[in-house]
């Protein structure tokens, strides 16, 4: 072998406990809400330094696999990863690559009709998927004349949309996207929506959700090529299209 063996790095005793309790965290051995042993018990277990504990704690928090409160109620709570933190952690990423509202809607214009397809295509659509995208539709019917909470209620539908489309990693990246994308849609509109945009989208959601009831996965996938075409187009010459603030982006 030339030249010299490159070294190994060999991981630090805080590491190494993080890396147990992150298991722990993500095998459903500690689960959501569950607050962790104190420093005492697992000093105990582990036979390591509090310093080293104390580290891994904060490796663990800076995961966001935990939340650490202060006070006499204070401890380590355990909390799983989320859509929501996949999301702005995706926003943060996009930020410092100086992408766009519009990136993003061009991404979901390519992604988000595969998951119309797919719903369609489900042979359980009948009962995983049509009920949950009609309870939106009839949320979005319900409060029509409310401008304030139709943009809200509109991105609704396609969040269900892409959550039913039965591809777990699908879910969370095009899911993911999809929340960056309403974030941008809510700080475009406000309550400002005209009503003629408003009933041609609803209209869009009805007929979109007609095809996928029916199981035809092209006209399923067309329909939303179609609307989310004319989404972007006018959400896009509403709203200047400067680069993605990932802090917009709510986490909790």
């Amino acid at each position: 072998m030339e030249g010299r063996a490159r070294r190994i790095r060999q991981p630090r005793v805080a590491e190494i406990v993080a890396s147990k309790l992150r298991d722990d965290i993500l095998s459903g051995r500690l689960r959501a809400g569950d607050i962790l042993p104190t420093q005492e018990t697992l000093f105990s277990e582990l036979g390591v330094s509090p310093p080293a504990l104390r580290e891994a704690i904060h490796l663990l928090e800076t995961d966001g696999l935990i939340s650490v409160r202060r006070g006499n109620m204070g401890g380590a709570v355990v909390q799983l990863p989320s859509a929501e933190r996949t999301a702005q952690m995706i926003a943060m990423v996009l930020q410092t690559r100086a992408a766009t509202p519009a990136d993003v809607s061009g991404a979901l214009l390519h992604l988000e009709p595969i998951c119309a397809g797919m719903c369609a295509a489900r042979a359980d659509r009948a009962t995983e998927v049509v009920p949950q995208l009609q309870a939106e539709i009839n949320t979005q019917t319900a409060q029509f004349d409310d401008a304030a909470q139709y943009v809200r209620n509109a991105r609704r539908f396609h969040e269900v949309l892409v959550a039913r489309c039965g591809n777990e990693p699908m879910i969370l990246l095009i899911g993911s996207l999809e929340l960056i994308w309403s974030t941008h849609e809510s700080q475009v509109w406000g309550d400002d929506m005209n009503e003629k945009t408003m009933r041609a989208a609803l209209h869009d959601h009805q007929r979109l959700l007609g095809a996928i009831s029916e199981g035809n996965v092209t006209r399923a996938t067309t329909l939303a090529a179609d609307h989310l075409t004319a989404a972007r187009r006018t959400t896009l010459a509403a709203g200047t299209d400067k680069t993605i603030e990932a802090r917009l982006i709510s986490h909790d």
